[in-house]
């Protein structure tokens, strides 16, 4: 198998108390999309934002082509941001400006030293057709539905032509028919741009659609990584229990209803 693109090697990280990795290592290869599983407050998001340092780890180290992210001074990081671009839960838009402006937003921040104003314009009604929003620059987030809003986080991280992209519960909060055009759009990139993708998400239809392998992170760790289609065949109760909906057993509750 080919080298990974990216590294999580022995990566520990708490927040105060509460530990939220103690030997984190996964790997993720270059043109796939790896979905992450794990139930809430495991640290999924945690992971995304370690690797573009928008939080430190306090042990261990994430590699990027060779390169320890976890290292790195902010310029450096800034480098790295432009080739691994995040898509946030609720799309981060700035309210005040308009959609073609925070599309370009990423631009100017990266690039407005190499690109005319004239190529931004381009690269952002590129960027907006590319997911079905042609034409609506002039419109203000304001205006959206949560699935175009969505829809245009996407434009802004993909204007940058990232080789990475990383989503943040895509499909929290939307309906079924946004849910799967957004779906349908993260199958659409990986074949358009030959991106590769690490997906954060809750929804088990969306992870089997869009993934190649799936990880799960469970207390601290990885317990499960493997190609999608094993993923079913998995023994252990943990993994099954999260795949069918099972809640653990809680002895409190169960005491109050047999009362």
């Amino acid at each position: 198998m080919a080298e990974p693109l990216i590294r999580f090697v022995d990566v520990h990280k708490s927040f105060g108390p509460k530990r939220i990795y103690t030997g984190l290592d996964l790997s993720v290869y270059e043109g796939e999309t790896l979905v992450i599983l794990g139930g809430s407050g495991v640290g999924k998001s945690v992971m995304l934002k370690m690797l573009i340092g928008l939080l430190p780890v306090d042990r261990g180290r994430i590699l990027f082509r060779g390169q320890d992210v976890a290292k790195m001074r902010e310029d450096e990081l800034r480098v790295v941001r432009r080739q691994i671009a995040m898509i946030f839960q609720a799309s981060a838009l700035f309210d005040s400006i308009s959609v073609g402006a925070n599309v370009a937003y990423g631009l100017h921040e990266h690039h407005y030293a190499t690109m005319s104003p004239a190529e931004i314009t381009e690269r952002v009604a590129w960027a907006l057709s590319l997911v079905g929003l042609p034409g609506t620059e002039a419109m203000r987030p304001g205006d959206l539905s949560g699935g175009m809003k969505r829809r245009v986080g996407l434009a802004r991280a993909i204007a940058l032509h990232p080789e990475v992209l990383l989503w943040d519960e895509p499909t929290t909060g939307l309906d079924p028919i946004n849910t799967a055009r957004i779906n349908h759009l993260m199958r659409g990139m990986q074949r358009a741009l030959k991106a590769t993708s690490m997906v954060v998400t809750h929804d088990m239809k969306s992870a089997f659609d869009v993934a190649d392998r799936i990880a799960m992170v469970h207390r601290g760790r990885i317990i499960l990584e493997c190609p999608k289609d094993e993923v079913r065949a998995v023994a252990d109760p943990r993994v099954r229990d999260f795949i069918d909906g099972v809640a653990p057993p809680d002895e409190t509750l169960d005491s109050l209803l047999s009362d």
